[in-house]
């Protein structure tokens, strides 16, 4: 009997290595890991330089906690972080994990009113569909619907309005000018901040509005006193071609203004030991430490020095083999063939993409509508797993039950042999379903 608590009552394989874009379980068979588990694996598997800087950084120092040291590795980390994101004034809160860093956010963004004197604003908006994370306060800001469900006694729901899903109709001014509303209706002298993903991941898979949308979000944030949190935990570190998903057209242009906060996680030490984090403007860093002093919040593992050095690796890979730009060329081929699939096979009904945060929409060939009940994203996913395949399928975008996905990103260093493979696999798997 195992003493393991699995997260579903389906069978598990056994993972016992991993290598580049592929695992291995205890029977000998390989996965291509089409998904990087849930988009983590950025720089691929099987990284000895990540290790060892993880096992050097160990013997210096494994530990010290937050609220009595710094770290040579983390005032360093977060200065090239801050570099290489092209926020150079903003400052890191690192933690271990996207759910601690979206609770964060949300933290500051109360306490930073709180400090300037307005103690009446606590509300977040969100989008409906989204995903912030699984902790309570993550997860009251999520607009997703069937991992809400259960906990919704323990939420205050009034706390968090709700924004409808981008409209690829609209432009992306129009689109952002529905947050208006949203606020005025809300009451925006109680509005804390809203809190979105630049390209939506598992509640819509890789869902992004038009171009236009985050500058002028930005602007209207700024108009009603609202801080502007862009969660890229899953879209962020070059997986959509650019270190940052919210900057227009994902070329690594920056918008202006920038968002206040941004949410940052899986892709920053991919996989290799659990780091978050939330970039903090100078504004809201000064705000908080020119009030009380102190930021009211903390994790015992936030800024560890293992997990931490970690990052640094990455980063250095990231860096050193250009896996930014290689994303959008990877990107470009694997959104070329999906597009081909979907010729193909009637149950897609769209392919999109950014970078390397792919999605496929699935629904009836018939209506060309959502299935009236979820499950075909689930089975092609479990085809393709049956094939060597790993992909991230999802369900109820477009009313929490309806609307099935299927989400696809590999590791950014994926080669293009790899990418062939990926969707000879996959045409194979919807051809089954």
């Amino acid at each position: 009997m195992s003493n393991v608590f699995y997260r579903s009552a389906k069978p598990y394989p056994v993972a016992v290595r991993a290598e580049g874009v592929f695992l291995w379980d205890d029977e000998g068979r390989r996965y291509l890991d089409g998904s990087s588990g849930a988009l983590v694996a950025n720089v691929g598997h099987g990284r000895a330089e990540v290790a060892r800087a993880m096992a050097e950084q160990a013997g210096r120092l494994a530990f010290a906690h937050g609220s009595q040291f710094s770290s040579d590795v983390l005032e360093e980390y977060a200065g090239r972080l801050a570099r290489f994101l092209g926020l150079p004034s903003h400052r890191l809160w690192a933690v271990s994990g996207g759910s601690e860093a979206n609770e964060s956010a949300i933290k500051l963004a109360r306490q930073y009113h709180v400090e300037r004197g307005e103690p009446g604003r606590y509300k977040v908006v969100t989008r409906v569909p989204s995903y912030h994370g699984a902790s309570l306060g993550a997860l009251a800001a999520s607009g997703m619907g069937a991992r809400r469900e259960l906990y919704t006694p323990l939420m205050r729901q009034e706390a968090w309005p709700k924004l409808a899903r981008p409209d690829p109709s609209l432009s992306g001014e129009a689109d952002a000018e529905r947050l208006r509303a949203v606020l005025e209706a809300a009451g925006p002298e109680t509005v804390a901040a809203f809190l979105c993903e630049p390209v939506v991941g598992a509640s819509d898979a890789a869902l992004a509005p038009n171009p236009g949308y985050h500058a002028r979000v930005a602007e209207i944030c700024r108009e009603y006193g609202v801080l502007f949190i862009a969660d890229e935990i899953m879209c962020g570190m070059g997986r959509c071609g650019a270190p940052l998903a919210v900057w227009p057209g994902n070329s690594g242009h920056r918008e202006d203004p920038t968002p206040d906060l941004v949410v940052l996680g899986k892709g920053l030490a991919a996989g290799y030991a659990p780091l978050a984090g939330v970039m903090a403007s100078a504004e809201v860093y000064g705000a908080v430490m020119d009030g009380s002093g102190a930021f009211k919040h903390g994790f015992t593992y936030a800024g560890h020095p293992v997990s931490v050095a970690a990052g640094g690796a990455v980063l250095d890979i990231l860096e050193r083999e250009g896996l930014v730009a290689a994303a959008r060329v990877r990107g470009a081929q694997l959104l070329t063939g999906l597009r081909d699939l979907q010729t193909r096979h009637p149950q897609v009904l769209e392919a999109r993409g950014h970078g390397l945060l792919l999605g496929l929409v699935l629904g009836d060939p018939a209506t060309g509508e959502a299935y009236p009940a979820p499950g075909v994203a689930e089975r092609v996913a479990r085809a393709a797993k049956s094939l060597g395949l790993l992909t991230y399928p999802g369900s109820g975008a477009l009313d929490g039950v309806r609307g099935d996905h299927l989400l696809l990103g590999p590791p950014l260093s994926i080669s293009e042999a790899e990418v062939a493979q990926l969707l000879e696999l996959l045409d194979r798997a919807l051809g089954d379903h």
